[in-house]
């Protein structure tokens, strides 16, 4: 942005040259090259200072990596990629053979243990068994009806539901595949239809004017020549690269060596938006800019220059 700045300054001097017809001398280059340096220089701070530019502004939203709670053999897919799902609906199921053997069994097994705890109880009664058989039949029966509740969880969970209102994308799961109950191998990702974030990072030298409240543009580089109203929302209170974890090693001066920059997220509130709302796709990229209520009659200047980077994104060759 600095760079349009210093650009449309030598436009004009170039036109104000021509127009008034003034001679190129070793006093009005000198002159005029001076005076650009501390007019754009002048401008350039106050901007950055009361009214922060990002180039990094992101559409964040949310994912679930699907992982079975059972491991086997896929028989069936039945949810669609890019296609809106309800909470519950299935989206794969595998093999239930195993686990209804398992379940059968188990439930003989019960059945079994449930008659002898009768007997028990029954010898128990005329005084001709002992507490102790009495009280392994009792153990016995409660060890198998957690038994059965368990295979029965298992075979549940061999159909795999939709965690909420959402879509699965980039479906690569096929039936006969294997899908392993590991939390490092998801087999499904399902992103959640909700409001996505937009989110932008700033240099950590606009942290004194970045308030929930102010107003705030931002432009999609998918969307050229649209610049969208918008309001801060909240601005995140940690940066990542000052983040500690209890893992066995010792802080030192070269981790997290980069400074970081602060997350602002901003509320879209331009009605126009809605129109668009619909095609932009999670993570899309672009520029944001935030307008203090400081020197506010600088902010034009942003505004314009916000919007000559989104007329920009029409020259495909600088993407």
């Amino acid at each position: 942005m600095d760079l349009l700045l210093i650009l449309t300054y030598t436009a004009i001097c170039v036109a104000v040259f021509k127009f008034f017809k003034i001679p190129l001398t070793k006093w009005t280059v000198p002159t005029a090259v001076l005076g650009g340096i501390a007019l754009i220089g002048t401008l350039i701070f106050v901007m950055n200072y009361n009214h922060p530019y990002s180039e990094v502004a992101r559409v964040y939203y949310t994912t679930t990596p699907i992982v079975p709670s059972v491991s086997g053999r896929v028989i069936s897919v039945d949810a669609q990629p890019n296609i809106l799902m309800n909470e519950g609906d299935v989206i794969f199921q595998i093999d239930k053979a195993p686990f209804q053997s398992a379940v059968d069994s188990v439930s003989a097994r019960l059945q079994s243990a449930q008659q002898d705890l009768k007997r028990q109880e029954e010898l128990d009664r005329k005084k001709l068994g002992t507490k102790r058989d009495l009280d392994n039949a009792r153990a016995m029966v409660k060890d198998l009806e957690g038994q059965l509740a368990k295979a029965e969880f298992d075979l549940e969970q061999t159909t795999v539901r939709a965690p909420g209102e959402g879509f699965v994308t980039q479906l690569a799961l096929r039936p006969g595949m294997y899908a392993a109950s590991l939390p490092l191998r998801p087999v499904v990702v399902f992103i959640h239809r909700e409001n996505a974030h937009s989110v932008g990072w700033f240099r950590q030298n606009s942290l004194l004017r970045l308030m929930p409240g102010d107003e705030a543009e931002i432009a999609f580089d998918g969307i050229p020549g649209k610049v969208f109203e918008g309001r801060v929302k909240q601005r995140l209170p940690a940066l990542a690269e000052g983040q500690i974890q209890a893992n066995g090693m010792v802080l030192g001066v070269n981790v997290g060596e980069a400074p970081g920059r602060i997350a602002v997220e901003i509320e879209i509130t331009d009605p126009d938006f809605a129109e668009y709302a619909g095609i932009l796709p999670g993570g899309a990229y672009g520029q944001m800019a935030i307008y203090s209520e400081h020197a506010h009659h600088v902010a034009v200047m942003r505004k314009i220059l916000l919007r000559m980077s989104a007329w920009m994104n029409y020259l495909f060759p600088f993407h």
